[in-house]
């Protein structure tokens, strides 16, 4: 079937970027679904990670369904796996609007969102709705603005999630809550993480599922925080680790109107820079800590660069905006491509081509 997206873009785009967001959510849990676009997977893609079968390495980031409302169509679409949320505890309305930006002309966007989203019992509900359904979810969860103990935050949303969602991601990486990089320091980062894998521990005891459990950092480190990000997730034993967040620095040749926006910035001026962080993970966890990398991603090409830097799945978002979801096929089409012109035999056999450990 046609696609459709470069018809009505000009259409969409004259739209404020978040109503644009909420139509097209609207649509989506309407059933006015994209599947007719993802034809299915080369063989070649299907990939197993954290113990979970996907048919291919393409994820949805969060953000996008920040209340888990339309997983099921994006799955649908042609994703590997679905990540949704943040969510927090509480419902919270975040940041003043306008809040949300497209620098057009630099393929990128920035948000200063502040985990906006419906609260726990909310997506909770939906979560259960869907639990028997098939299709890898991950819950991205956070901690409320003004909450005076986050760490016990993300303990009530893993609590009350575990079990609902195929994996967690620990997100501790947005720029938009004052104050939630900080946990992104060791003993912060050590603490957190420590409470976390003791309660998944007395899950296990209990007789639950072993959940994954993965962490989300930002791109603006420096090289200590990298050291100790990798000591700390070693230590606890997360299972892996997303890299990377939006960022807060402006890379030189940004020319769109909406360039000194305060947020975090995602979208193509990303891709080197979260790239290089990758390569860097890579090489501090000597391969063996599965990665996913984010940040920048909008053909084939990209998702096969990240996978030769040590990406074992990829996830993109802001592509969408500009793409639309025909960008889904193209992006497995050409990957598949890249991967059987080198003479790969499957995603595992490029992860870290490009990297000397």
């Amino acid at each position: 079937m046609i696609d459709l997206y470069p018809i009505i873009k000009p259409f969409i785009f004259t739209l404020d970027p978040e109503k644009a967001h909420e139509m097209t959510l609207k649509a989506l849990s309407a059933g006015l679904s994209p599947v007719c676009f993802s034809p299915d997977d080369d063989p070649i893609l299907a990939c197993n990670i954290f113990g979970l079968d996907m048919p291919n390495p393409i994820g949805l980031a969060a953000g996008f369904d920040k209340n888990a409302d339309v997983m099921g169509p994006m799955l649908k679409a042609g994703f590997g796996f679905v990540e949704a949320g943040t969510v927090t505890p509480e419902p919270q309305a975040g940041n003043d609007k306008p809040r949300l930006f497209r620098l057009k002309e630099d393929k990128a966007v920035i948000n200063r969102y502040g985990f906006n989203n419906a609260g726990l019992a909310a997506f909770k509900g939906r979560l259960e709705k869907r639990k028997a359904q098939p299709g890898i979810i991950g819950a991205n969860i956070g901690a409320n603005k003004n909450s005076a103990d986050r760490t016990a935050d993300y303990i009530t949303c893993f609590d009350a999630l575990y079990g609902l969602s195929n994996y967690f991601t620990i997100n501790i990486s947005s720029p938009n809550t004052p104050g939630l990089r900080a946990l992104q320091s060791y003993d912060a980062l050590s603490d957190l993480l420590g409470k976390i894998i003791d309660r998944r521990k007395e899950k296990l005891k209990s007789g639950d599922a072993y959940i994954p459990i993965l962490l989300k950092i930002a791109p603006d480190l420096l090289d200590a925080d990298k050291q100790d990000i990798v000591r700390a997730v070693t230590v606890h034993g997360i299972d892996g680790l997303i890299i990377a967040n939006t960022t807060i620095t402006r890379p030189e040749g940004l020319i769109s109107c909406h360039r000194t926006e305060a947020g975090g910035l995602s979208g193509a001026p990303l891709m080197d820079i979260s790239t290089e962080i990758l390569k860097e993970f890579y090489q501090l966890t000597k391969g063996k800590l599965p990665l996913i990398g984010v940040g920048g991603i909008a053909s084939g090409d990209d998702a096969y660069r990240k996978i030769r830097a040590g990406a074992s799945l990829v996830q993109l978002y802001s592509a969408l905006v500009f793409e639309g979801p025909g960008l889904i096929p193209r992006i497995k089409r050409q990957l598949t491509l890249a991967l059987k012109a080198d003479g790969y035999g499957s995603i595992k056999d490029a992860i870290g081509a490009d990297v000397t450990l």
